[in-house]
């Protein structure tokens, strides 16, 4: 765990979802291959899958800017096509155990919300698959709401917790998340950021700018206790 300095103790804290709470991985891996086979057998796409790395260096981008890298060459329909089938592929999956949390993400959310931590989602997910982990993992209940770009339709993670914040009143929080993208949506909010480097999704300069890292989850609660009122 790195801390830059002392911090102030939230109001709120706001997480990502994927590769901050849930194990991406173990989900949209095998939904990544199904999906693609469905689409050759379709017609909409021709040779070999691409590989896993391209998927997951792609983890927290919208949809429609992940099948430009993952499917530069495909068509609208294809594009489509391909969003409908990882929604549906990783809500069947979701019904399988290997689908996980990170360990200690459940114990640590329940201890933070004792502590009278409000606890959010802000995720550039679709919202049924967001709410959909959070459902079937049990941490539905912990959380005061689940935003999505695919519920909101905000361009940006930025949009999305702006909208966030003015909803519910929050002055200050911590944006808890994984991604440049987390950085970027807690620092133009004038939030402070939690980068989590657990995940192994980007490259060393991912979580440039964030306030303190953590390498586990559970670390979250000694940076809580630690903070100023």
């Amino acid at each position: 765990m790195e801390r830059n300095e002392s911090m102030t103790k939230p109001q709120a804290m706001i997480f990502d979802m994927d590769g901050t709470l849930f194990q991406t991985e173990t989900l949209l891996l095998p939904a990544y291959h199904k999906l693609f086979d469905i689409l050759r057998e379709e017609g909409l796409h021709k040779g070999e899958t691409p590989k896993e790395e391209l998927m997951l260096g792609c983890l927290g981008m919208l949809l429609e800017d992940i099948w430009k890298i993952v499917l530069p060459d495909g068509s609208p329909e294809a594009h489509r096509r391909a969003d409908e089938l990882l929604l549906q592929l990783e809500l069947e999956g979701l019904k399988e155990p290997d689908a996980v949390l990170y360990p200690g993400v459940g114990e640590t959310l329940q201890e933070l919300k004792r502590r009278g931590v409000r606890l959010f989602v802000a995720s550039n997910g679709l919202e049924h698959y967001v709410k959909g982990i959070a459902d079937a993992r049990n941490i539905m209940p912990l959380f005061e709401e689940l935003y999505s770009a695919g519920q909101h339709g905000t361009a940006s993670k930025v949009d999305l917790v702006a909208l966030l914040l003015k909803n519910h009143g929050i002055e200050r929080a911590w944006m808890v998340g994984d991604r440049s993208s987390d950085v970027e949506a807690g620092k133009k909010n004038g939030q402070t950021v939690i980068g989590c480097q657990y995940a192994g999704f980007g490259n060393d300069q991912e979580l440039k700018g964030s306030d303190a890292i953590i390498t586990s989850f559970p670390e979250l609660l000694n940076l809580y206790e630690n903070a100023v009122e």
